[in-house]
């Protein structure tokens, strides 16, 4: 199960069910994905063939959503 958390301006903002406790998302393009920690700072944890110009654009939603992710974080993996 990867439920979606946000998408916006072309990016999808998803969690993967069960992977690692630390608190992250993953970020879909359309051509390429990456995945940022959120905790204790947002930071670039993983690209795979995602632009520079995506991931400038995704790390930016990122910080400006870090609360909203991250509420939704807890909501789905403490429920």
């Amino acid at each position: 199960m990867s439920p979606t958390v946000l998408r916006a301006r072309g990016l999808r903002f998803y969690f993967f069910s069960r992977e690692e406790q630390r608190p992250h998302v993953h970020v879909q393009a359309s051509r390429g994905e990456a995945k940022f920690w959120l905790e204790p700072e947002v930071e670039l944890a993983a690209n795979h063939k995602m632009s520079q110009r995506s991931l400038g654009l995704a790390l930016r939603l990122v910080n400006e959503n870090k609360h909203e992710i991250l509420a939704a974080w807890r909501k789905h993996f403490r429920g």
